[in-house]
């Protein structure tokens, strides 16, 4: 264009159409301009801690005896919130915290291993619901995190992507940690920003995941405030604590070994007066009786106290380990005197978990496969729990103990389920240190309560995508003020057929029996404000009060997208969400090592049996040519001192068998071909060049064998004791093949899978 005042041209620019400085011919003449400062440019760093499977009543500070001294100082110099709320299960209260939605309104209405083929429960968080670490990336934060996502559908978390749900891609400049619900603390499937890794030493070298992901954490501040110390900094710290595998070093478990012999009765009475000195609810707040199925301590047999004791020890164990690894982040901190102006919080993602049953289990995906636990058998095994040959999970009672004074557990609406600690450190926003908040929040308020700390608005459009409103508001009054009103008037809670609602201070819960019919559920109603624990039920003296807030519960089901109600069980949700296109929507796979490491939710499906085939070029040597699984349950296909071998672990159980001659040099097929039978058990054939050479028979194949994935060619996480990780095979794999049941073969084995499902929740 020509400036009328020097009747000369002047230059647009095609990338900067709304350049504001002025471009001529030459710079002389020219004026520069430069992106104004981001708007959080001086403004606090934030720190936001998830831990997982934490009960109300779990941290020392709200109640336990359980020491957590790094957590307590952040309270006692911070504030400890009473009225905090989740959405009862770990993927959707992540996906509140970090967007400020509602989890069914952005597609994660229960865990992203999952795809119903219903918008609310994708796996993934809509574009249209852009996270915390989108916005403030976006605005100049430097944005990290570590540990446990979990945000993204679990058959798009392998090396061939797609990448679009991994937390780079979702608005965080670097990670480090598992994309898993859940991984082995010893033997970890790492990730580093966008590939797999191998964890940085083994478990006999003292490897555990909390602390590596914490280096990590420290590693991604100091580079950024060493760097460009201007720039504030987003940290999501997620730990796999406290979600089974409860893991920890030996001497946190020596630790606590016997303090938890008198049983979870006294405990839960002990933690509620600790409770009430903290004056974290009122005096006449009365201990909820114990949840169904939960015994009292002393009917329990001998062996049933000793394993529940030694499970709640490796509890004990795992989360003071991990307040020693917040703590450190702390130090670190302090050290660099960043403290003072970072916005420290802390919270869990839902109650304590009952996925461990009413005993309690040795390796928690017996609670997948619908299996009892045999107590004295376990009891046998006792001083294997809390290290790398056990995946424990404590029972429902100190579950119930974890969640005091409350009822009910994670997966479920009442109090145990949704109300978790959460603690606020932040020394330049608060009232007075050490102080209590009452107010009634929700994870959906996390994240407007942070842009206002940080002075933006939640923007209308995120990388070209429209956004749907905020369902949270800040809570940053209640920083400064405990009597400061609560941010909105209601909150729905919906989880597994289970629902709720908060509605000005009183709450209607209905816990659903699953197959049942919706209608027949029986709501119940608390004045929340006055009935902390959830004890005294008001429906019949408030019936219409009820109607009301049952009818509004629909409305708001209607508004976030909550319908259809589905009530099925994890295992046939996970049937549900197989579909065409996915990684294991194939009959056949064909790999060609090396692969990288490849997660569970995209190996080949092996409960109904399957035929693996290796093709080598053998040397003579040793190592693992399939591996699936861990210590605690898999398989492997291996070759030790020249023999093939196959081992299939059934939660410590083997059954293995082997080739009789040791294997030649040179171009070879080797493999094992297994056969689920009506009784579900399976024929195992090994073959080497299509010969037979070995046969066993495998009492029970699980239906989800196990939450770790698959390495070909070598095994970082070992199967069984016959070798010792990584075990490298030395010779060469050309292909490895795997090979699923026709469908006659596969509608038989189904049949199976349904009686033996029929017949594991009879026995549950």
């Amino acid at each position: 264009m020509t400036d009328k005042k020097t009747d000369q041209k002047t230059y647009t620019h095609p990338s900067e159409p709304d350049f504001r400085g002025r471009i001529e011919r030459t710079v002389q003449a020219s004026s520069p301009d430069w992106p104004d400062a981001p708007a959080t440019a001086g403004k606090p760093n934030v720190v936001l801690i998830v831990l997982d499977d934490t009960g109300f009543a779990h941290l020392g500070c709200y109640g336990s005896t359980i020491e957590t001294p790094n957590i307590d100082r952040l309270a006692g110099n911070g504030l400890r919130f009473t009225g905090f709320h989740t959405t009862a299960l770990c993927s959707s209260s992540r996906a509140c915290l970090l967007t400020g939605r509602n989890h069914h309104a952005v597609g994660m209405r229960a865990v992203s291993n999952m795809d119903t083929g219903y918008p609310n429960m994708r796996g993934a968080v809509t574009k249209s619901a852009a996270t915390m670490a989108e916005v403030l990336r976006d605005k100049g934060v430097s944005t990290f995190a570590a540990g446990k996502w979990h945000l993204a559908p679990m058959a798009e978390c392998t090396a061939a992507g797609p990448f679009h749900n991994w937390p780079l891609q979702r608005g965080f400049n670097r990670y480090y940690g598992f994309l898993q619900g859940e991984t082995d603390q010893f033997h970890p499937e790492i990730t580093h920003d966008n590939h797999f890794v191998d964890q940085p030493k083994t478990a006999a070298e003292g490897y555990h995941v909390s602390e590596d992901i914490v280096d990590k954490s420290i590693g991604f501040i100091r580079d950024t405030v060493s760097i460009v110390p201007e720039k504030p900094f987003f940290l999501y710290l997620a730990f796999g604590a406290m979600h089974a595998p409860h893991q920890a070093p030996q001497s946190y478990l020596d630790k606590y070994r016997g303090r938890f012999d008198s049983g979870w009765d006294k405990a839960r009475e002990e933690w509620f007066q600790r409770q009430k000195e903290m004056g974290l609810f009122p005096d006449d707040t009365q201990l909820a009786p114990r949840n169904p199925g939960v015994k009292a301590w002393d009917e329990l047999s001998e062996n049933e106290r000793k394993f529940a004791a030694r499970l709640q020890e490796a509890f004990a164990a795992m989360l003071d380990h991990t307040d020693a690894q917040i703590g450190r982040l702390v130090t670190f901190l302090e050290e660099l005197g960043l403290m003072e102006n970072t916005l420290f919080m802390l919270v869990s993602d839902n109650g304590a978990s009952q996925e461990g049953g009413p005993t309690g289990v040795f390796d928690e995906m017996k609670y997948f496969n619908l299996m009892a636990e045999d107590v004295d058998k376990a009891v046998t095994r006792l001083d294997d729990i809390g290290g790398p040959q056990s995946h424990s999970n404590i029972p429902w009672g100190w579950a119930q103990a974890g969640n005091t004074p409350l009822k009910w557990y994670k997966q479920n609406t009442h109090g145990g389920g949704v109300r978790d600690p959460f603690i606020v450190h932040w020394p330049e926003g608060i009232g007075r240190p050490g102080e209590l908040r009452g107010q009634f929040c929700h994870a959906v308020d996390i994240a407007p309560t942070i842009y206002e700390v940080m002075g933006i608005e939640a923007p209308e459009v995120v990388a070209g995508v429209p956004q749907m409103p905020m369902h949270g508001a800040s809570i940053l009054d209640a920083f400064k003020d405990g009597k400061a009103p609560p941010a909105r008037p209601a909150q729905y809670f919906e989880m597994g057929g289970d629902r709720g609602l908060w509605l000005d201070g009183w709450k209607a819960v209905t816990h659903h029996a699953r197959g049942t019919p919706f209608e027949e559920d029986k709501w119940e109603l608390y004045h929340l404000d006055r009935d902390f624990s959830e004890y005294h039920d008001m429906a019949e003296k408030e019936p219409e009060r009820l109607k009301q807030m049952v009818a509004r519960w629909w409305e708001e089901a209607e508004r976030h997208g909550v319908l259809p109600l589905d009530d099925r069980g994890a295992f046939d949700l996970f049937r549900a969400s197989r579909r065409p296109g996915m990684p294991t929507s194939r009959s056949r796979f064909i790999y060609y090592p090396p692969v990288s490491h490849i997660v569970s939710d995209a190996c080949p499906p092996v409960f109904r049996g399957w035929n693996m085939v290796a093709e080598i070029e053998h040397d003579g040597g040793d190592g693992a040519l399939i591996a699936r699984g861990s210590i605690n349950s898999g398989y492997a296909l291996f070759i030790r001192q020249g023999r093939l071998h196959f081992d299939y672990n059934c939660f410590h159980d083997h059954t293995s068998v082997s080739a009789s001659e040791k294997l030649s040099s040179g171009k070879h097929e080797v493999g094992a071909l297994i056969e689920r039978q009506e009784d579900g058990s399976g024929k195992v054939t090994l073959t080497v060049d299509g010969k037979d050479v070995g046969e066993t028979r495998i009492p029970q194949l699980l239906l989800l064998i196990s939450s770790l994935g698959m390495d070909l060619g070598r095994s970082l996480s070992p199967v069984c004791e016959d070798y010792a990780p990584p075990f490298v095979y030395t010779g060469r794999i050309t292909r490895v093949i795997f090979e699923m049941p026709n469908a006659k073969h596969e509608a038989a084995a189904g049949n199976a899978d349904r009686a033996a499902v029929r017949a594991a929740m009879a026995r549950q």
